[in-house]
């Protein structure tokens, strides 16, 4: 009898194991989505097509892993957008590492890059390789990239050759003016362009100190913001000079594109008769690109480009931003990220505040944070929207 049951036990004992190994197996063949496995996206849109590159990773990579909120689809239709050239691409490969480690990675948003000229396969399959996301590569009609029909080529040569002796930064180059004129007007009109709401420009050669633990675009989103910046100075007197007779000129043909609750106090010292030439700088910028490709920016841009200012004289498009932001969006709608520590040649802009370095990981120095310098433009947009500044903002002028 004894035997019996011991018998029995082990008939018993081998069922419950064979149920075990059962489930155990069948759990195992469910297919993971893609943001719990932290695989990759191996498809990579170029242009307007599809390709699966060769040189695509495939090995798993848990750190592409999506939050929660991410991976439920509450992600926002927006993207990075850079322009470049071939030349550029370990430049740009530092950028976008410094993007995808401190931000992107938790994140997977698209990359769209733009070119004068077509990309070739090594521009293609480094950046791929780098960016979560989709990438896009776009090449720009010739029409946004030239001398338009009404610019008169000799006084436009001319002023170069004068900038070239004055020693203006970039004064004597075609190539600049082409880029702040397609900045300015084109880049949010692209093809590649008009699927995305939202933007991050990313320029080769920058970096960022700190983490960004949320995502910068549905906060723009949720808090009724259309512009913001990180830095903000004043532009070279010489590159501008009659670009705020054109904005008045604009102004006075379009008042109904100014609105009641505007920057200016940020833009003009005397209620808009003269510019003090504050600007954000535009290498980094989070914007909506349906304001940019509202009536009220493309009449602004138009009205500007037909004065030929890009290339009579040299403006940068970021005044040529600044400018309409201030303008057309209410105070509330433009943003400054002290939280995003940032570098672009020759200015740093660190968090203010040493627990906001410690809990973001950053790495740069306030000593080198540039908000508080007397050229800076930051400490009069705070003025300008009532703003407190930062604690501890006195330690770092």
């Amino acid at each position: 009898m004894a035997g019996t049951q011991r018998y029995l036990r082990y008939i018993i004992f081998a069922l419950v194991c064979l149920i075990l190994l059962f489930f155990i197996s069948s759990s195992s063949t469910v297919p993971a989505t893609p943001w719990q496995s932290g695989k990759p996206e191996t498809v990579k849109e170029i242009g307007n097509q599809s390709t699966s590159p060769k040189t695509a990773p495939t090995t798993p990579n848990t750190q592409n892993e999506l939050p929660p909120a991410t991976a439920s689809g509450s992600r926002m239709n927006a993207t990075f957008v850079t322009l470049a050239r071939n030349s550029d691409l370990w430049e740009i490969s530092r950028s976008i590492r410094q993007v995808e480690d401190r931000f992107n990675r938790k994140f997977n948003y698209d990359w769209v890059f733009l070119n004068d000229d077509d990309f070739d396969d090594e521009f293609v399959k480094v950046t791929t390789s780098l960016v979560s996301g989709k990438t896009k590569y776009g090449k720009i009609p010739t029409e946004h990239w030239s001398f338009p029909d009404f610019i008169d080529q000799d006084k436009a040569a001319a002023v170069r050759e004068e900038m070239k002796e004055k020693k203006i930064i970039y004064g004597d180059s075609i190539s600049y003016r082409h880029m702040c004129r397609y900045e300015s007007g084109f880049f949010f009109r692209h093809p590649l362009m008009l699927d995305y709401e939202w933007y991050w420009r990313v320029e080769p050669s920058i970096e960022l100190f700190c983490d960004i633990n949320y995502d910068t675009f549905k906060f723009m989103a949720d808090n009724k913001k259309k512009y913001s910046f990180v830095l903000s100075l004043y532009e070279y007197v010489e590159t501008i000079p009659t670009l705020w007779d054109a904005v008045k000129n604009f102004t006075a043909t379009h008042p109904e594109h100014v609105v009641k609750d505007n920057s200016m106090g940020f833009l003009s010292d005397d209620n808009g008769e003269s510019y003090n030439h504050c600007h954000f700088w535009s290498n980094f910028e989070i914007g909506n690109l349906d304001w940019l490709r509202s009536k009220a920016y493309v009449d602004y841009f138009e009205s500007l480009d037909h004065s030929g200012g890009f290339f009579y004289e040299r403006w940068g498009d970021a005044p040529v931003h600044s400018i309409a932001a201030a303008l057309m969006l209410q105070k509330d709608e433009i943003h400054f990220f002290n939280d995003i520590a940032y570098y672009h040649v020759p200015f740093t802009h660190c968090p203010t505040g040493q627990q906001t370095r410690l809990d973001l990981k950053c790495h740069c120095n306030p000593k080198d944070n540039f908000d508080w310098n007397g050229y800076s433009c930051t400490s009069r947009f705070y003025e300008v929207n009532g703003m407190t500044k930062p604690e501890g903002y006195e330690k770092e002028q």
